[in-house]
């Protein structure tokens, strides 16, 4: 069964969106999607820096099946990516909430996280 974890916020696009509280919002794509994608072999994620915006693709996954892109849940600017992803991209398979993250992202304006899926509502949105 696929896990999905309280406490998180989640989007209609299969993103995890964890508050710290300070501003900044740790995102990753969430089992489901790491399951429908398959055996993830590459994946691109923004740079530190980069400006994203909500609702616009800021990377994709790669795995042997397809390409998806990562569509961003939020606006504002990447403050960290990842980098075990570079060498280990299979790390979202194994663990999609712990290791697997792909962005650190100073937030914009955190009210867009008022319109996020909770888990309950996202379980019953993947059925």
């Amino acid at each position: 069964m696929e896990e999905v974890r309280n406490g998180l916020l989640y989007t209609e696009t299969h993103e995890w969106i964890q508050n710290m509280n300070d501003g900044t919002v740790v995102i990753g794509i969430t089992d489901h999607a790491q399951n429908e994608v398959g055996d993830i072999v590459f994946v691109e994620v923004p740079k530190e820096g980069t400006e994203l915006e909500a609702g616009e693709e800021m990377g994709a996954i790669e795995s042997v099946k397809t390409v998806e892109p990562i569509i961003s849940p939020v606006s504002g600017k990447v403050i960290r990516s990842n980098a075990l992803l570079d060498n280990a991209p299979e790390t979202v398979n194994s663990s999609p909430y712990g290791d697997g993250w792909l962005i650190v992202v100073k937030l914009k304006d955190p009210k867009e996280l008022d319109g996020m899926m909770d888990a309950a509502a996202y379980k019953a949105s993947i059925g």
